[in-house]
């Protein structure tokens, strides 16, 4: 029986899909528990412990709301970055912003453009507010600045899309090429400048914070080297006419009070963040080596991943799949020529153990 119910035209033309399959559902699949989970960028390493004390103590008062100006966490971070208080937006992880953004500049029809293969939840957001996507190729396994915004201008997208690092292929462009990327955004356009991963990259990845260019939006997270992507906390940094426009439409309640306390937490202890950004390079480098005495090609990384070439797109859904039946879970990219790629996070090294040989034991199974 078909339903009379009114859905608007964007949503009766969606497919029923969401941008990931979650562990759970693959472990429900298979019908066990993973001994390595090491496919969702998730931080293999904690909280802060001062982060990880500030959640406890809040429970007390979970029965309030939790502050819906995120005072405290916003002045916390204006400090941190050196900008006023009125140009930052605190939301429900970058996922959450994301969707604010094409809520404020996307309607039915409106031309949004980003890299094929990259980022999937940008692009879930674009369709369901019924946007077009205008995707561009990656050239050397590199996000192609001159292909998007040249594909910007030859399409009228006023919104843009671009990660650095890059997810999921790891790869990133220095300081001063973001920079010149940023200075070439024609007026009346915005570039989303996704940053999730920048406490990995390499000094000078990022170019200062200008909050007086409204064409750029900085999007940062506490999902990755803080260790809460659980919590869903994230904000993004911008001129104040862009964060006023984002505060009019986000969810006011979006974070809890257990993620404020934490993400406020957190930041005071930047000793944390950095043992994990110590650790996570360690661990990339064992994977670099591990592919290396497999004679397999590695893609080196700015991010808490490795990609690791495995020479086809066909053979790379097959060791997933291999893995994922031995107990270890990844992913892969998506688009033709990265998904010759599989792309493992790094774990703690109990878990890069495990990791290790279960690839060694998938390729032998699964024919090159």
């Amino acid at each position: 029986m078909t339903t009379s119910i009114p859905f608007t035209d964007v949503v009766a033309s969606l497919p029923e899909s969401t941008p990931f399959v979650g562990p759970e559902a693959i472990e429900r699949e298979i019908g066990r528990v993973f001994d390595a989970r090491i496919g969702a960028n998730e931080s293999a390493f904690g909280v802060s412990p001062k982060a990880a004390v500030a959640m406890q103590q809040s429970i007390a008062s979970l029965s309030w709301y939790g502050d819906p100006e995120n005072y405290d966490l916003r002045a916390a971070l204006a400090e941190l970055h050196g900008v006023s208080m009125d140009e930052i937006c605190v939301g429900g992880g970058i996922d959450d912003l994301l969707g604010l953004v094409v809520r404020m500049t996307v309607s039915a029809g409106t031309p949004v453009v980003t890299s094929l293969g990259a980022y999937p939840t940008f692009n879930y957001h674009a369709s369901g507010f019924g946007g077009r996507l205008e995707t561009v190729p990656y050239a050397n396994d590199r996000e192609d600045a001159d292909a998007l915004l040249a594909k910007a201008n030859a399409c009228g997208a006023p919104l843009i899309y671009f990660a650095n690092p890059d997810n999921p292929m790891g790869t990133w462009h220095g300081a001063e090429d973001v920079q010149a990327i940023i200075d070439r955004v024609p007026e009346g356009k915005l570039l989303v400048l996704d940053e999730a991963y920048v406490e990995f990259a390499p000094e000078r990845t990022d170019p200062p914070i200008d909050t007086s260019d409204p064409r750029v939006i900085r999007m940062r997270t506490f999902s990755k080297a803080h260790g809460m992507a659980g919590a869903r906390i994230g904000y993004a940094v911008a001129h104040k006419d862009i964060a006023t426009a984002l505060n009019k439409v986000r969810l006011h309640f979006a974070v809890n009070r257990v993620a404020q306390a934490g993400a406020l937490a957190s930041l005071s202890d930047l000793d944390h963040v950095r043992t994990v950004v110590a650790e996570v390079a360690r661990g990339r480098q064992e994977y670099y080596d591990l592919a290396a005495r497999l004679q397999l090609p590695y893609i080196r990384s700015a991010t808490n991943f490795v990609a690791i070439d495995v020479g086809s797109g066909e053979r790379a859904r097959a060791v997933v799949a291999e893995l994922a039946r031995n107990g270890v879970f990844i992913r892969m990219p998506g688009a033709p020529g990265l998904d010759r790629c599989i792309r493992a996070t790094v774990g703690t090294p109990e878990q890069r153990a495990v990791f290790a040989a279960a690839l060694k034991s998938a390729l032998e199974n699964v024919p090159a």
